[in-house]
This record gives structure tokens, C-alpha cells and sequence, in this order.
């Protein structure tokens, strides 16, 4: 099914439909999730809140879902997406809901992050969709062209956080476990704690750079780097939009030498966060200009250059992190004006869909 793009309009039953059918399946997940602790939440993340958070929050997240939907159904706007909404708010309810008792944890299993998947649209569909209401920048619906594609690559990249540490714990242990040990553990541990946070930012953004300018001046690389630059329209879920396999050997490349450098665990915990909201944030669709700032870190107005498909942009722009990498290395875009005009891969030959665009790499006849 192609994407659709939907502009929400008060009364229409499209937002109060999408909200319902939205938290109805997070609730859901969430119950599968109370099922199997041990193999659909992640270890870390767990420790930072309660079962009993969850369930609260899964019964205000049901209330909201099952008020919604009875609202479309009684009104008769989009009454498809009131009913669908009911039927998962049964199946969760019938599955024990909220009510749940979660018992103790078996540690050590594999596991995929569903509760991470569920907290990070919870949080980011709230924070990034209000910068971008207060600060647009384009004009285009919160639900625009390819937010279907984008919202299923969000989830698969969610679910692929244990299994990037599993092949990275692997890689430290069992290939590079000679390098433990060297020396580096005890002179970073002896910086100052904000210097070890710059100094991991570096080298992560150092690595990320050159595995980058890879994906895009190697052929064969870019059909699988072509998929994150497919997105036609920009916003904080089109970061999301990337291959499966880049996504494991690029944070696996990153996480590698953190792990055997030595950095701390606590020093490696906010460089996951700031990457995280960097690589969120410098999508929005917001207007915000950082001044003489954007010369030394990346920002929504330098990352959007990157992804334009204007002929000055291509190949430019690579960091996520500082983007004076850029201007050192030689691929800023400089001279032009404020902000590009279009996103996208010059010649759009890249397929709509999630599983269409991981089968791309090796059945697209096109490359750049």
C-alpha cells in the first residue's frame, strides 16, 4: 500500500482516530512486553522505571485510546478507525491489559527493545511535533508523504538496540579482547567527566564521518545509504528511514572502540542520548538558525543541506555531531542560500515501503 499524506483538521475524526489506533497498539505491545520481560525489554532501560509506571501508564494510554474511539464511532467521522481501535483495545484487555503481574526477570536472554520503542514515541512524537508546530519551517501535515514507510523503519531501528550490543559485546570480547587492557581505560577515566563526553562525541562523530563519505562515494554502499536519503519530506521521524544492515555496522563501527577504549558506562549512557535526540533533532522541520553555532555543531539547517537534492548539496555535509569536521575535511556546503528547496535522491528511483527499500541494495538496477 502506496503512502498517503493526511492533513489533520479538527472535527474530520482523523486525529482523534490516529491518536486512538496509535495508543491502542502501543498498549498492546506493551502487554506482550509484560508477557515476555526477559525478551522484549531493554535491561538498561528497565531499570529506570517501575512496573508500575508501565501499567499506569498503559491505563491512561487504554482510557484515552477507548474515549477516542467511541468518539469517532458515535460521531461517524472515521468511524473505521474508531472500530479497528476498539477491536486491539479488546484483544489487550482480554490479554489482562494493565493488570498484568510482572515477576522477575531473567537476565542474560536476547532481547529486542519494545519498551525503548514505546517510551521514544511516546516522548519524541511530543516533544519533536511541538518544536515543529511552534517553530515550522515548511508547510506540510504532521501525517505528510511517506510517514507510514518512516514510522515502520522507527520501529524496526527500536528493535534492533539488543541485538546491535549482542554482535558489539561480541566483537569486544571475542575479536578485539586483546586490546582491553592497554593502557586507555585509566587515562580517559582520569579525564574531567565533561571532557570524556566531548572526547567520546569526537571520535564517535570521527568514525561516523568516514563510514559516511563511504556510504556515499562508493557505489555499492550508497544502495543501502540511497534509502535514507529517499525521504522526500523532512521531519523529526525521517531520520528513522535507514537500512537494517547500515544500521548494525554503523553503530557496531561506533560502539566498537567506545567499548574497548574504555569509556565509562555512565559516559557511553548520554553519548546514546545525545545521539540520539542529534539525530532526531537535526531532521525537524523546524526553522531554527543557530547563528555562528552552526559552524561548530550540526543543526537542523546544516543536516537538511545534506539531504537536499540540490546540485550544490550532494555529497556535503556528512557529520552528525560537530560540523566543523566538514569545514576541516573539506564537504561543507558553503555560499548558498539559507536552506535548500528539495529533499530526496536525484532521479526518486528508490521504491515506497519498508520491505521494498531493504530489498533494494540487491534488486535496484539504479546507483548513484
Amino acid at each position: 500500500m502506496a503512502d498517503k499524506e493526511y492533513r489533520l483538521k479538527f472535527g474530520e475524526g482523523i486525529i482523534s482516530g490516529v491518536v486512538a489506533l496509535a495508543l491502542s497498539g502501543l498498549s498492546f505491545l506493551g502487554v506482550l512486553a509484560f508477557y515476555f520481560p526477559e525478551y522484549l525489554t531493554t535491561p538498561d532501560l528497565r531499570k529506570m522505571y517501575s512496573a508500575e509506571f508501565a501499567q499506569q501508564l498503559m491505563f491512561y494510554g487504554l482510557v484515552i485510546a477507548g474515549g477516542l474511539a467511541t468518539f469517532n464511532v458515535v460521531r461517524g467521522n472515521k468511524k473505521r478507525l474508531g472500530l479497528i481501535a476498539w477491536f486491539i483495545i479488546a484483544i489487550t484487555l482480554l490479554l489482562g491489559a494493565n493488570s498484568i503481574e510482572v515477576t522477575d526477570i531473567k537476565t542474560g536472554t536476547p532481547y529486542i527493545g519494545m519498551d525503548w520503542f514505546i517510551l521514544d514515541l511516546l516522548a519524541s512524537s511530543i516533544i519533536f511535533i511541538a518544536i515543529e508546530k511552534f517553530w515550522q519551517f515548511r508547510d506540510q501535515p504532521i501525517l505528510r508523504l511517506g510517514w507510514q514507510t518512516d514510522t515502520y523503519h522507527f520501529l524496526l531501528n527500536h528493535l534492533l538496540v539488543g541485538f546491535v550490543l549482542l554482535v558489539s559485546n561480541h566483537f569486544v570480547n571475542g575479536v578485539f579482547g586483546w586490546a582491553i587492557g592497554l593502557g586507555t581505560e585509566q587515562i580517559i577515566q582520569a579525564l574531567p567527566f565533561i571532557i570524556q563526553v566531548f572526547l567520546i562525541v569526537l571520535f564517535a562523530d570521527l568514525v561516523q564521518y568516514w563510514f559516511h563519505r563511504a556510504y556515499h562515494e562508493i557505489p555499492f554502499l550508497w544502495r543501502f545509504h540511497a534509502v535514507h536519503h529517499s525521504a522526500k519530506r523532512m521531519d523529526w521521524l525521517a531520520g528513522s528511514r535507514q537500512h537494517v544492515l547500515e544500521i548494525i555496522v554503523t553503530r557496531c563501527a561506533v560502539l566498537v572502540p567506545v567499548f574497548v577504549l574504555g569509556f565509562p558506562k555512565a559516559v557511553i549512557d548520554l553519548y546514546i542520548i545525545i545521539v540520539g535526540f542529534q539525530a532526531v533533532f537535526n531532521h525537524a522541520n523546524a526553522r531554527l538558525n543557530f547563528g555562528w553555532l552552526k559552524y561548530i555543531i550540526v543543526t537542523p539547517q546544516f543536516h537538511h543541506w545534506h539531504h537536499s537534492s540540490d546540485k550544490a548539496a550532494i555529497d556535503k555535509n556528512y557529520a552528525a555531531h560537530f560540523s566543523f569536521l566538514d569545514y576541516i575535511f573539506g564537504t561543507a556546503v558553503k555560499g548558498e542560500k539559507e536552506w535548500p528547496e528539495e529533499y530526496g535522491v536525484v532521479g526518486d528511483y528508490v521504491p515506497d515501503g519498508l520491505i521494498k527499500q531493504q530489498l533494494f541494495p540487491f534488486t535496484g538496477d539504479k546507483i548513484k
